[in-house]
């Protein structure tokens, strides 16, 4: 099977032994746990932990860290894997860095609201965060040939390390489907309550289809049948899971322009395809446009996960009309994005009299294969 070489491996080597713990987001099957035993094969007197295990569990007890000590021993780093099932982890972690400040620990986990919760704030200053997603195309690249057929499959099946490491066609969409259905919401099955998983798995579908479209919360509950305050709430553990992502409205001048709208993206558009249980060649879907959009937002998603401070993804949108798929924002510098399938010009007339000194450029998959 191929090795893909992650991006943020170097980042996080960066860190390494500077009293700080580093901590290690993503999904399920990301690849999280093979970069973190990657790092800790160059290291001597190293350890990985699972935390899943009950054997691992029972050392974690809040006010005791060197109950943890006697679990790491005279290793001078070590991995606590899918920390977020341990209770009260941030606190335990923060009194161990504080304790034993020259272990380098990296602890990484798959659900971004619980590990984010119980560890990011009892650990503010004390740990470097890192999120890792599926593959970037360029770190795609960097192993196979990229040409257009490979492409429209990362656009149509996605790029989970796993499915972008097969050749064969259907073990491929066997992957795919395997990931949609029994890991994508797995950790919000684990730690929510979900009533009625029904309605959820429906929700995940009605959004699929309204990818790069604005996303009425009205509509979708009443359409479901449930309350504004339950799709609000599987919306933002989907988010926190990381199944997709809210893009929020940019706006300068509220009077002209929309500013509570959002839109959903999936951080995979495999995942989104298998979501819909349509993974057909893209050349003869009426939504390969949407598709593309979505590709090419958990682009500018994986790329922002390389900086420390990432800039925000908004689009733009006003009263009269008038749209932008995609604009970030860092630092006063402004970028906008118009994502085609096909090659054309596109006016960013309008944009630019409102913001004159905004980038612009428009993309279409053709950018990707230079």
């Amino acid at each position: 099977m191929l090795i893909f070489q992650r991006k943020i491996e170097s980042k996080i080597k960066e860190n390494l032994f500077k009293n700080k713990a580093i901590l290690l987001f993503g999904p399920r099957q990301v690849g999280k746990t093979t970069l973190a035993k990657k790092i800790l094969e160059e290291q001597k007197e190293s350890g990985y932990f699972n935390c899943e295990l009950a054997s691992i569990r029972k050392h974690f007890i809040v006010g005791e860290p060197t109950l943890l000590k006697n679990l790491v021993g005279d290793k001078k780093m070590v991995v606590f894997d899918e920390a977020q099932t341990i209770e009260n982890i941030g606190t335990i972690l923060k009194v161990f860095v504080d304790t034993y400040p020259t272990i380098q620990i990296i602890a990484t986990g798959s659900s971004s609201f619980d590990l984010a919760n119980k560890i990011k704030e009892p650990l503010t200053g004390r740990a470097f965060e890192y999120t890792l997603l599926p593959l970037s195309v360029e770190e795609i690249r960097n192993t196979k040939i990229l040409n257009k057929k490979e492409l429209m499959n990362i656009m149509r099946l996605g790029s989970y390390p796993a499915v972008a490491a097969e050749e064969n066609e259907d073990r491929k969409t066997e992957i795919l489907k395997n990931l949609a259905t029994n890991y994508l919401y797995k950790d919000v099955f684990v730690f929510e309550s979900i009533k009625n998983p029904t309605v959820f798995e429906n929700l995940v579908k009605m959004l699929a289809l309204q990818v790069g479209s604005l996303v009425s919360t009205n509509e979708i509950s009443s359409a479901l049948g449930v309350s504004r305050a339950t799709v609000d709430k599987y919306i933002r553990l989907l988010e926190q899971s990381y199944v997709i992502k809210v893009v929020r409205s940019f706006s300068h001048n509220p009077r002209t322009e929309i500013k509570k709208a959002f839109k959903i993206y999936f951080l995979d558009s495999g995942i989104r395809n298998a979501v819909m249980d349509d993974i057909s060649n893209l050349e003869q879907r009426n939504d390969r446009g949407a598709i593309f959009e979505n590709f090419f937002f958990s682009e500018l998603m994986k790329s922002g996960a390389l900086e420390i401070f990432a800039p925000t993804i908004q689009f733009w949108r006003t009263r009269t009309g008038s749209e932008i798929d995609f604009i970030t924002e860092r630092n006063g510098k402004i970028n906008a994005y118009e994502c085609k399938w096909q090659k054309e010009s596109v006016s960013f007339r309008d944009f630019l009299k409102k913001y004159p000194d905004a980038k612009t450029e428009t993309i279409n998959p053709e950018k990707f294969l230079k």
